[in-house]
């Protein structure tokens, strides 16, 4: 094999690679969030399931970005096991997509793709234009990388040991462990497609080892998933084998019908291609190529409606082959994302949020402690507030690295706005947190110089600690769900606790001229009020923080590396 051919295959590959890598990223960055939101919403059952799966998949052009999302998100409990399955088996018949879009052989438009995206990538400032310019470049370049291996592929047709060899491969177990093997090394199911047609087109392989290394992808495109999940929860490493499963019962089924039907499914697949020319340019046979494209998606198609009935049976497979629930995550450690975190750009933001929200309730909960515990003058929840407020610093610091590695992904456009707004959440959180401690430090004092407020001191104390609480609910509320439905409740309360604020002072500053507080009770009281006024502030900067994400990423990569120097 001469040193020309094996350079042209290579740089073909990783053309094609690197063309389709671009592209199925910036389809991510561009479309992720939305997909995702589609894909927690649209999951009511499994058939709901099945096809969103299938239109997320066609849209972000990878089966394993869409099995590794819906595995982190089963790993952060965003969704169950079932849900997950519709949308496994969906991704299974969308990533058939990319085969037919290859299948049009668009090699002679793909310089235009090229320049095009060139042009809005050197041209344009636009976040949004750049992501969209990788998907035009990506298509571009994915197609250049085909032509030159298919053109290096030409050059193998005059040497009869690698002729000999291909022709060879014609046992189906040894056709299918091809496909698993390339597609395992490769992480892309797409790819190896690409592959089979390119020299299926060649006539360098027959149509039925080309069907039978297409089974062995299926099963190969499972290990990006299974290696994502091994760290994960039990459940998402179910969901993992699930795909896993189905894709083997398939792969079985698929070849005992192409062993015993070879010769009909041939001539079906024929009466899809009929208008196809059998020879075009440079010797490519586009009809072989449309026969392996349209294969792909029959076999998963038919896959897919043969397992669909069972899935219940393959989950409970799947608990039975991993037994047993997850150890209990105590309190004092993080839920949903640490060292051992699945990690998926789409899916990385979400968990974050959900573990904002677990370290917002938790502050939330110590200051009411800390609250109950001064007005009861108890220093056992004073000291467990001191402990609650180690824990919540560890989450401050702990969130705040997870997102300066986050912010190094290649995150969808609208997490990318997102994540500067998180930094300054975990940081609000984390002020609320120490304010409980402060109250804690207000216990101890009374407690040892047996200091006590007045009846009506105390009775504004609770009523302003209580437009406190809700105007807290409202905000983690208004966060959580990204809704700006409480948004004109908080805007209220914050108004009422600054007046209220302004209030109590001149009202503790009459009582202390009439002699009916002590000057000691009386800093206390000012201080607690100046605290809880703050509280209230820092609750407000939590619910605006979804009306505060900005577009400009340079300004999110200084936030994120000076949080990184703090730490």
């Amino acid at each position: 094999m001469s040193a020309e051919i094996v350079l042209g295959l290579l740089g073909g590959l990783g053309l094609f690679l690197y063309g389709m890598q671009m592209m199925s990223d910036g389809l991510e960055k561009v479309a992720g969030a939305k997909m995702r939101s589609v894909l927690a919403a649209c999951t009511r059952n499994k058939f709901v399931g099945l096809i969103v799966g299938t239109l997320v998949t066609a849209v972000i052009q990878s089966s394993s970005a869409t099995t590794v999302l819906v595995v982190s998100f089963v790993n952060a409990r965003l969704m169950n096991l079932s849900q997950a399955v519709g949308i496994i088996l969906g991704a299974n018949i969308g990533t058939t997509i990319t085969g037919q879009l290859l299948a049009l052989n668009l090699t002679a438009v793909a310089p235009i793709f090229v320049v095009a995206g060139v042009c809005m990538i050197m041209f344009s400032k636009k976040p949004s234009v750049r992501k969209s310019a990788e998907v035009v470049l990506g298509f571009g370049i994915l197609f250049i990388g085909m032509d030159m291996m298919s053109g290096a592929m030409e050059g193998l047709k005059s040497m009869p040991a690698v002729v000999d060899t291909l022709s060879s491969l014609k046992n189906p177990v040894m056709g299918i462990l091809v496909g698993f093997i390339i597609t395992a090394v490769l992480q892309s199911s797409s790819a190896t497609i690409g592959i089979v047609m390119v020299l299926a087109s060649q006539e360098l392989i027959g149509l039925p080892i080309a069907f039978y290394i297409i089974l062995g992808c299926n099963i190969g495109s499972c290990v990006t998933a299974l290696l994502a999940s091994l760290n994960g929860k039990k459940d998402a490493r179910r969901a993992a084998l699930v795909h896993l499963i189905v894709n083997i019962v398939g792969a079985i089924v698929n070849a005992l019908m192409l062993w015993f039907f070879m010769d009909e499914i041939i001539e079906i697949l024929n009466f899809f291609t009929r208008n196809v020319p059998n020879i075009a340019v440079n010797g490519v046979n586009d009809k072989l190529a449309k026969d392996v494209a349209n294969a792909n998606t029959f076999l998963k198609m038919f896959q897919v409606f043969l397992v669909f009935p069972f899935t219940g049976w393959i989950v409970k497979l799947s608990e039975l082959l991993v037994p047993g629930d997850d150890e209990k995550v105590d309190r004092q450690h993080l839920k949903y994302i640490g060292e051992h975190t699945v990690y998926s750009p789409a899916a990385a933001v979400p968990q974050a949020i959900r573990e904002i929200i677990r370290m917002g309730k938790i502050a939330f909960e110590n200051l009411d402690m800390a609250m109950e515990a001064l007005f009861n003058m108890d220093i056992d929840k004073a000291e467990k507030v001191y402990e609650n407020e180690h824990f919540i610093n560890y989450m401050n610091e702990a969130i705040t690295k997870y997102l300066v590695q986050v912010n190094q992904l290649s995150l969808p456009m609208g997490d990318r706005k997102m994540l500067g707004a998180l930094f300054h959440v975990v940081s609000d959180i984390e002020r609320i947190g120490d304010h409980a401690e402060n109250l804690a430090d207000f216990t101890k004092t009374m407690v040892e110089d047996d200091i006590t407020f007045s009846e009506a001191g105390e009775k504004e104390l609770r009523e302003m600690f209580t437009l406190t609480q809700e105007l807290l609910g409202y905000s983690l509320e208004m966060f959580g769900e990204k809704s700006e439905e409480h948004l004109k409740e908080i805007l209220e309360l914050e108004d009422k606790i600054d007046t209220m604020e302004k209030q109590l002072q001149r009202n503790h500053v009459k009582r202390l001229t009439k002699d009916e507080c002590s000057p000691e009770s009386g800093m206390i009281f000012s201080d607690l009020v100046s605290n809880l006024e703050r509280v209230a502030d820092h609750g407000t900067n939590i619910a605006f923080s979804i009306l505060e994400e900005s577009e400009d990423e340079n300004e999110l990569e200084q936030a994120a590396l000076a949080d990184k120097e703090e730490l």
